[in-house]
């Protein structure tokens, strides 16, 4: 339990630590006449403080309380601002998380207490990073900013689970330079990218862009960095300083994903734009370790479709078999920057090529979008045993703003299963353990109003026949939502108010027998005959669906099932 106390200008937060607890802490300066200050107090004796000059950003420190109790960390508000606090016990943190003691109001976490969606402890968020199972747990590794709601200086927070639903925060995993974190100018920061483990150490390694707006000839390179305790980083070595030549690649070189290839290589995608359109670069290396030695051996894929769309967070993973069987097909997953779906209006489409990868080509079978609604973006996914898993960041650029506060969250984790010429995304089988209470088995199903106390529910609909049309129409105080399915195929309604255009959110030809609709503060996710069709979409604002009613021809709707769903 921590507490946040104040007497005049003088303010104290309080919390009873562990043994060997470590605090980490942001402060800056008030005025650059006087330094920012923070003393710790453990049982009434001052056991030590830092001190910063910085008056523009929050500055990192952080002290280790050797012995344990009630702990106070003090200081005068006139000279020092607190932006973040918390601590953890190193032996115990990835049981427990780390305690918060103090945020912001700049930097205050989302108001969702039913929200089950990961969210992050404090600050913005964006792309996952890093996803993958280490020391036998999944760990989520993410774009991070730690002082306000908006798009900054990019560091890498983490979290970690038992079953992809019920998380841990743990420490800022990945931090920039210290000369990037010396002002809130968006110059840069360590960017995104993946993880692997060390073989026969335990640990990981981690690769990610570092970009720095100004720096010539290239904004973007590629580093690297390991952990052995998975709470901090080592220091990070640059293993690719320069994007390929002769390509006539813009700037854009970045998002590097890292994996074992079928000749038994580390191999790593990363993408970029050339005059043709959007390209994904592929690298090898025989060094067993993948600490270095990464050679370029060409581009493994050019999206020319959507013109200047810059290709973004590949990934590339076997999807129904291991990765040395010839035969075993293969996902590449990406992002199109600013791309535009001619049709309807969607912006920075995510797909998903299949076909076959041996080391150093892909050959397509087919291709498909990842999801129909688009805010399932920067989607990296790994194999976990033998089946793909990944998670989106739930959101789109297309209505991200850096002028905005922008809280968001992280789409529920998916599976990927091959069923014929189709990729399959479901859920994964954790969400089950969501379920809290039956809300209605009957009412919905009669085209009756359904109230939903919490906003945060699990819908189910059985189909008479595939396609059967109907409308779901929510009940939602910022927006206008629905679920409709009809002869064009399946659709998330979404217009906000005074906006005329809104993009079409639709899965053309979907003719599913069966629905899955999760609702929570902020979002809907759709999956249709087990993620065949898959539609994620971001509400605005904070305020949940207040009820729910279906319209339908008596008979099209077999079943309709509502669950309310808690963490």
């Amino acid at each position: 339990m921590a507490n946040d106390i104040s007497q005049g200008t003088l303010r104290r937060l309080q919390a009873d630590v562990p043994v060997s607890a470590t605090l980490h802490v942001w402060l800056k300066a008030t005025t650059p006449e006087a330094p920012g200050t923070m003393a710790f107090v453990l049982g009434g004796d001052k056991i030590g403080d830092v001190q910063v000059s910085n008056s523009e950003e929050y500055v990192f420190r952080t002290f280790v309380a050797v012995s344990g109790g009630d702990l106070s960390c003090v200081y005068d508000t006139a000279t020092t601002a607190v932006s973040v606090a918390y601590f953890f016990n190193a032996a115990e943190v990835v049981e427990n998380g780390i305690t918060v003691m103090h945020t912001s109001v700049a930097n205050a976490p989302a108001p969702v207490p039913h929200g089950y969606h990961f969210r992050p402890p404090f600050g913005w968020m964006n792309d996952p990073n890093g996803f993958g199972r280490f020391g036998g747990r999944p760990h989520l590794f993410y774009q991070h900013y730690s002082h306000g709601l908006r798009w900054n200086t990019m560091h890498w927070g983490h979290a970690v689970s038992t079953d992809y639903i019920h998380w841990h925060h743990m420490p800022i995993f990945l931090f920039p330079s210290e000369d990037l974190t010396a002002r809130p100018d968006r110059r840069g920061g360590a960017f995104s990218g993946s993880a692997i483990p060390i073989e026969n150490e335990g640990g990981i390694r981690v690769f990610f862009t570092e970009q720095v707006s100004e720096r010539i000839p290239e904004t973007q390179i590629q580093l690297t960095a390991t952990s052995h305790n998975i709470i901090t980083a080592s220091q990070a070595e640059i293993i690719l300083p320069n994007r390929p030549a002769g390509l006539g690649l813009t700037l854009d070189f970045r998002d590097p994903y890292v994996i074992k290839g079928p000749d038994g290589l580390w191999k790593m995608v990363l993408g970029s734009l050339s005059q043709q359109g959007g390209v994904i670069l592929l690298y090898e290396t025989d060094d067993p370790a993948a600490a270095g030695g990464w050679r370029f051996i060409g581009t493994l894929l050019l999206e020319e479709r959507f013109g200047t769309a810059v290709i973004e967070c590949p990934c590339l993973l076997p999807l129904d078999g291991p990765a040395d069987n010839p035969k075993t097909r293969w996902g590449l997953i990406y992002g199109l920057m600013n791309s535009t779906h001619a049709d309807t209006g969607r912006k920075n489409l995510t797909l998903i090529a299949v076909g076959h990868f041996d080391g150093v080509r892909f050959l397509t079978d087919f291709e498909q979008e990842l999801d129909f609604g688009t805010d399932n973006y920067a989607f990296q996914a790994f194999v976990d045993g033998e089946t793909p898993v990944g998670i989106g960041w739930l959101a789109n650029w297309a209505d991200v703003s850096h002028t905005i506060d922008f809280p968001t969250a992280m789409t529920l984790p998916r599976r990927l299963l091959l069923q014929d010429d189709a990729v399959l995304t479901p859920p994964v089988p954790a969400v089950e353990s969501l379920r809290s209470a039956v809300i209605d088995e009957t009412r919905l199903a009669a085209g009756e109003m359904v109230g939903l106390e919490t906003g945060a529910v699990e819908i189910l609909l059985e189909l008479a026949s595939p396609g059967a049309p109907f409308v779901l129409r929510f009940d939602h105080p910022g927006v206008a939502l629905a679920l409709q399915l009809d002869a064009e195929g399946l659709s998330i309604l979404y217009t906000l108010p005074d906006v005329e255009t809104v993009p079409r959110y639709i899965a053309r030809g979907a003719r599913p027998s069966s629905l899955r609709i999760f609702l929570d503060a902020g979002s809907i996710e759709v999956f249709a005959d087990d993620g065949r069709w898959a539609g994620t979409k971001r509400i605005e604002g904070f305020e949940p669906v207040r009820s729910v009613r279906l319209e339908a021809i008596e008979g099209y709707v077999t079943s309709g099932r509502i669950f309310s769903l808690e963490l």
